[in-house]
């Protein structure tokens, strides 16, 4: 039984080829640019990596030029498209409609259109390359696994905002929640990695990426999580504002005229650490501009690592308690320094970090000392895994 997993946004699409069997990764890549002259295709199979510059006005093409891939009679992993057996897609937004992971269908696919307004950035490109999947293999059953279904089990109380009550009626204003495949695969992993029941745990999974967000796993459920209604809220990002004062938003628009649109694209793509420190959205960039002693670069990264830190306190609050702490994602997986200033933020509720461990160790490993009463955790994530997975288990 072999998946495909796609991850689409406006101009990219990542996919991976998993053999269910045993849940091997055969070929996997990301064509970025899609509707630009310099489109490519970076194909990889093991350790052997294939860059293709074609270029794809959209999806469509996208899509026709992953399959020739992984069909390509030099280094294919499947003779033809009969051999792949389903297909799963990321969507980030499923609103209050979509609880669960559902095959598409025509009703899905409005469904997913309606939730546009919530994830602007994300659920169009989903759609995009749903509908070329359906041009290209429409014979093939086809699964979507939403970002929003896993924070389905927060409380009212945690996801209703302080507004009028009927804008949570009308117009299903309310925390949502992001990252969903992440934090549920992540804080399996890791009652797995301790040797204990999940539902005797209470955990903060930190997916810290481009987009970043943190959850109160709580017996296995999420109970709370840092992004909202959409994306942009929650903890400090890379390029995304997370919680500011509303007054703001509509402070800054008198001032300088913005439309709703332009003062949407300064807090997801100009603000967060970029926002602060002018350099770049990628931590790297800022963490070498700090090491140069440059001020806005400190500020900005102090500011992060603060952050993260209260709101793992705050989520102490929301389980009554704390046992792990657990990185993952890009920053989250490769920062060591973020993740010692996180956690030196965080003595006071007894975490301990090892300084050797955090800087030394790979995979999946613990970076706290023997006697921390609040156990840290670095653990890999693996979306594309739980989207094969909810896919298989729909089409049995």
């Amino acid at each position: 039984m072999k998946i495909l997993v796609l991850n689409c946004g406006s101009s990219s699409l990542k996919y991976q080829l998993i053999n269910m069997e045993n849940e091997e990764v055969m070929a996997k890549g990301v064509y970025e640019r899609i509707g630009q002259h310099n489109s490519f295709i970076t194909h990889k199979i093991n350790d052997k990596k294939y860059v293709i510059e074609k270029h794809a006005p959209t999806h469509d093409e996208a899509v026709s030029m992953m399959v020739e891939q992984l069909t390509h009679e030099d280094y294919g992993v499947i003779s033809d498209l009969s051999q792949i057996n389903a297909i799963g897609h990321r969507v980030v937004h499923g609103g209050e409609k979509f609880k669960n992971s559902v095959i598409i269908n025509e009703d899905v696919i409005k469904g997913i259109q309606d939730c546009a307004e919530l994830a602007p950035v994300h659920n169009p490109g989903a759609l995009m390359g749903i509908k070329s999947c359906i041009k290209l293999m429409p014979e093939k059953p086809m699964v979507t696994v939403f970002d929003t279904a896993f924070h389905q089990t927060i409380p009212e109380d945690k996801y209703i905002y302080p507004i009028p009550y009927k804008y949570y009626e009308e117009y299903k204003i309310r925390k949502y929640g992001f990252h969903g495949t992440s934090h549920s695969y992540v804080s399996k992993k890791l009652a797995e990695v301790v040797g204990k029941p999940i539902e005797e745990l209470k955990i903060v999974v930190c997916h810290l990426g481009q987009g970043a967000s943190l959850c109160a796993v709580k017996a296995g459920k999420s109970i709370d999580t840092s992004m909202g209604l959409t994306p942009l809220g929650g903890i400090i990002m890379c390029a995304r504002s997370g919680d500011l004062d509303p007054s703001i938003v509509t402070y800054i628009m008198k001032k300088e005229g913005k439309t709703p649109d332009e003062m949407d694209h300064m807090l997801n793509k100009e603000s967060g650490i970029y926002g602060i420190s002018g350099v770049s959205p990628d931590v790297r960039d800022i963490e070498a501009a700090r090491q140069n002693g440059e001020h806005k670069s400190i500020l900005a990264l102090q500011a992060y690592d603060l952050n993260i830190a209260q709101y793992i306190a705050k989520y102490a609050v929301s389980m009554g308690g704390l046992d792990y702490i657990v990185f993952t994602a890009g920053v989250g997986e490769n920062q060591s320094i973020r993740r010692s200033n996180i956690c030196n933020n965080l003595k006071f509720l007894g975490v301990n970090i090892d300084e050797e461990k955090n800087i030394t160790k790979q995979g999946e490993f613990e970076i706290t000392k023997s006697d921390s009463t609040v156990k840290a955790y670095v653990i890999p994530t693996n979306e594309e895994l739980v989207i094969a997975r909810e896919t298989l288990e729909l089409i049995k």
